[in-house]
């Protein structure tokens, strides 16, 4: 008797022990499916609206051809969900597209060879693992053969005005090789031989036809993403208004002579901050300007006062969606 009770004490626990499992399982199971109903109802991923007919620099871009479409598509999803680092762009563009636009319309570039200067940069002067610096991505030979200075102490690839009347003169070069400006970004990006080369090899004169390496053939799709994505960012998801995007600084300007110039105190004797001196100026990149050839360099300084810059981006918010970068 006595086993026979423990017998049944070892049945009924098994017993409730399974209850207890089935139970568990079912309110994890309710759990899921209340899970999976919340994500229908709250959160979405679109596919990306691709235009029927769209043009790059003036020239038709061949949608009917089923890979450019597609190399389209993968540009726009790629872009429209890596949303921190379009949406950065979109802000820097407030600032820096005004100067690009003027400097193209005055050397007579196309002016969407600004989202070029987007997919190289963010819109930010960095410096890339090859060596490439600034807001065009110039290596130091190139930038110097249009007539960037670049030395220990100025880096003139970091001057937006310099960096892209440069670009324009390589691209206005390119674009005379080659015939086309679509081939004329392809080429800022794989090297005017790399291009000339490969055209040769393949017996074709259009980038569409070409097989390329990865990042080339990538290349001109992300210019033609970043475009879509920025002149219509609520088309994609981006709602920005005008008080979110970055205002451009206001400044003067005042010549800078004389050799072994200590920056810091320069700055302080007009008004401002070493710091804020550097952001005006990025192209200057050390605290002391020996300048041993004696140039005279013109330097912009803030309107007032550093900190009075706070005061910026305060004002009136438009909820507008910007829809034309």
């Amino acid at each position: 008797m006595k086993k026979l009770s423990i017998i049944a004490i070892v049945l009924a626990s098994l017993a409730i022990a399974g209850e207890a499992f089935i139970f568990s399982t079912q309110k994890e199971r309710n759990s899921e499916e209340t899970h999976t109903r919340a994500i229908r109802a709250g959160y979405h991923v679109y596919a990306p609206s691709i235009p029927d007919t769209l043009y790059f620099c003036g020239e038709r871009v061949p949608l009917n051809i089923f890979y450019v479409r597609e190399s389209l598509d993968r540009e726009l999803v790629s872009n429209m969900y890596y949303q921190s680092s379009t949406l950065f762009s979109i802000k820097r563009a407030a600032r820096v597209f005004p100067t690009i636009e003027r400097i193209l319309k005055e050397e007579k570039v196309p002016e969407d060879m600004k989202y070029l200067c987007v997919i190289e940069s963010g819109l930010q002067n960095v410096t890339s693992p090859a060596g490439a610096g600034g807001y065009w991505q110039f290596m130091k030979t190139t930038g110097q053969k249009y007539g960037l200075e670049i030395s220990d102490e100025i880096d003139m690839r970091n001057d937006l005005e310099a960096s892209t009347r440069a670009a324009c003169s390589y691209l206005k070069e390119l674009k005379r090789r080659f015939g086309g400006w679509t081939e004329a970004a392809a080429a800022y990006n794989c090297g005017e031989n790399g291009l000339s080369r490969r055209l040769s090899n393949q017996q074709q004169r259009s980038y569409y036809d070409l097989l390329l390496n990865q990042e080339t053939q990538r290349y001109v799709y992300r210019i033609l993403a970043l475009k879509l994505i920025m002149q219509h960012p609520n088309d994609y998801g981006f709602t920005v208004r005008r008080c979110d995007t970055y205002p451009e600084l206001p400044y003067s300007e005042v010549s800078l002579s004389g050799k072994d110039v200590d920056l810091v105190q320069f700055a302080i004797d007009n008004g401002t901050t070493y710091k804020m001196l550097r952001i005006l100026n990025p192209w200057l990149t050390t605290d002391k300007l020996k300048n041993k050839s004696g140039n005279t360099y013109t330097i912009r300084i803030p309107v007032k006062k550093g900190t009075e810059y706070t005061t910026l981006t305060k004002g009136k918010h438009d909820t507008t969606v910007i829809e034309t970068l």
